[in-house]
């Protein structure tokens, strides 16, 4: 009966439903020697355990060391080679992807590294209630006009790709490709695994009509 109660308050007041955790952390006890390994290796690149999409990852801990090594270039983590792209910019591709995908997970836990990287809490705002940001930057216009095109048109204009190629060159355009294409993986991973998002003071998402 209460169960009966809580699906028709869901149903009648559009209250989001809390939906189960498919993948779960992984017992130690439980693990596979690989997955051990491979964790041990995320901890001593990262300095700590795997979160977010990392923890359904480890079911494929091959696939998730190799999104590791991807991301640690991305994202500029450990001693070696970084993306040109600066934080800022590379904060606000992974909100436009988190927003794409409706990827909680990635959107709250970006949302504080966008700001602490100066990306403007109206250009959040907007990108969070599916808006284009006024107020931009000529290169974060630049950014969210590819990006914004990356995603509606699977493709790019010519337009776009020159003032692209005029602000960052070939390898910033690889690199915000890239960023684009990880964690729209990531988003994938985290939308198909239901893995909740931290706990936060961030707002969630809101659904945009399709």
């Amino acid at each position: 009966m209460i169960y009966f109660c809580l699906l028709w308050l869901v149903l009648a007041l559009g209250v989001p439903a809390i939906a189960q955790d498919r993948m779960p952390e992984i017992p130690a006890d439980q693990m596979t020697e690989v997955q051990k390994k491979a964790v041990s290796e995320f901890v001593a690149g990262r300095g700590y355990a795997p979160v977010g999409p990392f923890v359904p990852l480890l079911r494929s801990p091959e696939v998730m060391l190799r999104a590791k090594a991807m991301g640690d270039y991305l994202q500029g983590h450990g001693l070696g080679p970084k993306s040109v792209l600066p934080p800022k910019l590379r904060e606000l591709v992974i909100l436009i992807t988190a927003r794409q995908w409706t990827a909680q997970f990635e959107w709250v836990s970006h949302y504080p590294h966008a700001i602490d990287a100066g990306l403007s809490p109206e250009i959040i705002k907007a990108l969070a209630e599916g808006r284009r940001p006024a107020g931009m930057s000529d290169d974060e216009e630049i950014v969210y006009e590819f990006c914004d095109e990356l995603h509606r048109n699977r493709s790019v204009s010519d337009t776009t790709y020159s003032r692209a190629l005029a602000k960052f060159h070939e390898q910033g355009i690889i690199d915000i490709v890239s960023v684009n294409g990880y964690y729209t993986f990531l988003s994938m991973v985290v939308n198909v695994a239901r893995r909740p998002p931290p706990k936060s003071t961030t707002p969630a998402l809101p659904a945009l009509p399709r």
